[in-house]
């Protein structure tokens, strides 16, 4: 249903991550997009977690008795 990443990909992904939002910091402090920028980082930080942000969710939530 969903991929399961390696967790070497999984730590890179977001090392980049991570360090693309340090290096850019300075030029995103005067930029009035940046909740755009940073929200895309964290889109890609979730990309590779051990499962989907959906799924993960759905798990927090527990079934909902009707």
């Amino acid at each position: 249903m969903y991929q399961a990443y390696p967790l070497y990909k999984i730590v890179l992904r977001r090392f980049l991550a991570v360090l693309v939002g340090i290096l850019a910091l300075p030029v995103m402090l005067f930029r009035q997009d940046r909740a755009r920028f940073y929200s895309y980082l964290h889109r890609v930080w979730c990309k590779t977690s051990t499962k989907p942000v959906w799924l993960a969710q759905t798990e927090a939530i527990g079934s909902i008795h009707w």
